[in-house]
């Protein structure tokens, strides 16, 4: 409700000038106590060996840093995803680089994996008192030619791996050049067992299993999705997060601002990403979790995403438009249903 009040003040500053207000806003809140956290009653699953205790996430992107863990642990999310974070601070796109399309219920972006740098990353992780499911989101810095994307996301996974309860491999962000080439198969098989390889070793070297994902493109085509699901597999791939932003601007062409370069989240992704969840789920027949993210801005899109095969969904847009009610909303309306699926 008060969000409701507050979000026309709000999208009357500039998307990252309102993030930055209201993020700083829900911190303080968080530390004077005022922050209510829902009373949800949902029965706890295990994935990949973690213990969730509701089935909706934070996607990676809102909180690139790690800087807002606990105010965002009090508005009730089951777990929690941070950045992308880079081996090296960077400054991402030059700005303007994010676009309201309110009469989509849409955002397009291209940040550019902006952040501060993973050392940056775990000193903020360190300084929280979150104790929840923690995901850690790594890519590339934007310099590093795309033939040693590798390199960097190695630093990433051995920097993040004592502080991560699992570790999330953006292959599928458009607004970094020539990264989603490393979605093809002949790179995926060669970047997935070099990862493989290192997370094995850091299991050995600190005696613990950090679960792998891969975070995947809405825009694939068939072939495409059943080449990247027999990889994982072939890997043994932890888990697969579907979607990332779109490029495509079906249902929106009209719009002056939809001609913006960027990714496009919200609705207009909605059934496109559920319909890629479809498809892994038939491919992958529960071999590894999927977590559903993509154009989730009411519960009965948070439960088209779970009949379509996902164990888990992330929000990011739908919160930009709807607001902290939205996270309590979709715990109550999947809950019973997620119960069924254990």
């Amino acid at each position: 409700m008060l969000y409701s009040l507050l979000r026309p003040l709000l999208f009357k500053l500039d998307p990252e000038t309102a993030h930055r207000v209201t993020f700083s806003a829900l911190q303080q809140a968080q530390r004077l106590g005022l922050i209510k956290k829902p009373q949800i009653v949902c029965t706890p699953h295990s994935l990949m060996d973690l213990h969730f205790p509701n089935p909706v996430g934070l996607a990676a992107g809102l909180d690139k840093n790690g800087e807002y863990l606990d105010a965002l642990a009090a508005l009730g999310f089951g777990f929690i995803e941070i950045g992308t974070v880079t081996p090296r601070p960077q400054p991402g796109n030059p700005p303007p680089r994010i676009f309201r399309i309110p009469q989509a219920q849409a955002v397009i972006n291209r940040l550019g994996f902006n952040n501060q740098g993973v050392d940056q990353l775990i000193s903020n992780v360190k300084r929280s008192n979150y104790r929840g499911i923690l995901g850690i989101n790594i890519g590339k810095n934007f310099d590093t030619p795309i033939e040693n994307a590798v390199d960097d996301y190695r630093i990433g996974l051995r920097k993040v791996y004592q502080h991560a309860s699992y570790v999330t491999i953006n292959i599928s962000s458009p607004n970094t050049q020539n990264l989603r080439q490393l979605q093809a198969a002949d790179a995926l098989d060669r970047l997935l067992g070099q990862l493989k390889l290192e997370q094995t070793e850091l299991a050995q070297q600190f005696g613990k299993y950090i679960p792998l994902l891969v975070k995947i493109a809405p825009d694939l085509d068939n072939e495409q999705i059943a080449s990247i699901a027999a990889l994982l597999q072939k890997h043994r791939i932890d888990g697969v997060i579907a979607t990332n932003t779109t490029l495509a601007r079906t249902g929106i062409e009209q719009l002056s601002v939809a001609q913006q370069n960027g990714g496009l989240s919200g609705a207009p992704l909605t059934q496109r990403s559920t319909a890629v969840i479809h498809q892994l789920q038939a491919l992958l027949q529960g071999s590894l979790p999927i977590i559903g993210v993509g154009g989730i801005l009411t519960a009965q899109d948070a439960r088209n995403k779970m009949q379509a095969g996902a164990s888990l969904i992330q929000l990011y847009t739908g919160l930009i438009y709807h607001g902290p009610a939205l996270i309590e909303e979709i715990t109550r309306s999947i809950c019973p249903e997620w119960l069924q699926k254990g």
